[in-house]
């Protein structure tokens, strides 16, 4: 059986290499640590692990936390957080990003397989579920949004913008807002001879809908969405491809 390659996203060096070395002898895989938030993505990009462990005080401005947002969002693999910080704060901002396990430093050997090990089983298990359990499924012209035990059918055209909200997608018609449990990517992606584009990391709009386009925003159906300046020039060629 291949072993469970995990990710290590840690600051200090030294605590890093020991974290490896423990992973080592416990049976996995281990990748070369990553320090900050930009090197963790190159990692996770390059190595692809089934599992990151995670500090969450790391270099630079953005720390484990707006890291694990950014996990949850683009790609969906399960995360534990190794910290010291254990106070109420912290533990309430690791709350939102929803870990598959919080580790305390200095923790022992067998906290950490015991960690992993169920995190990953969980994982997999919540996995199967939501694949058992779509809720969205997505046809030719149409999607059907699950809300508890109810399927609503909701027309491609008539969806004006959706916006990221962590692991759950808000889908706004002009009649009504839908919240479900799925990635923009993958909502994009699933329709690419649609209109929808991404106009930001937390929105696509549905270029049909579209009305203005200024420095830092755009208009669609009278509602004002943010643009990110990165993504301006592409959804000027789109608009033009559309002639």
């Amino acid at each position: 059986m291949a072993k469970l390659k995990i990710g290590v996203v840690e600051n200090d060096f030294i605590i890093a290499e020991s974290i490896i070395i423990t992973l080592q002898q416990i049976g996995y895989q281990p990748t070369q640590p990553a320090r900050n938030y930009d090197e963790a993505l190159v990692m996770i990009e390059k190595e692809k692990p089934d599992l990151l462990l995670m500090d969450i005080g790391l270099d630079g401005k953005l720390d484990g936390i707006d890291l694990a947002l950014k996990v949850n969002e683009d790609y969906g693999i399960p995360f534990i957080f190794l910290t010291a910080n254990s106070d109420l704060a912290t533990i309430r901002r690791a709350k939102k990003v929803t870990p598959n396990g919080y580790l305390v430093k200095p923790f022992k050997e067998s906290d950490l397989f015991s960690s992993i090990e169920i995190a990953f089983s969980n994982y997999n298990e919540h996995k199967e579920n939501q694949q058992n359990d779509q809720p969205v499924t997505y046809l030719k012209d149409i999607i059907f949004l699950k809300d508890k035990d109810v399927f609503h059918k909701v027309e491609i055209k008539d969806i004006i913008y959706v916006g990221s909200d962590n692991v759950y997608l808000n889908i706004y018609t002009d009649k009504k807002h839908y919240l479900v449990r799925t990635k923009l990517d993958d909502f994009v992606n699933s329709f690419p001879n649609a209109d929808f584009f991404r106009i930001h990391r937390s929105y696509a709009i549905n270029l049909k809908h579209l009305e203005t386009i200024n420095n830092n925003h755009v208009i669609v159906a009278g509602k004002e969405i943010p643009l990110n300046k990165a993504y301006k020039q592409e959804l000027l060629k789109a608009i033009n491809s559309l002639k």
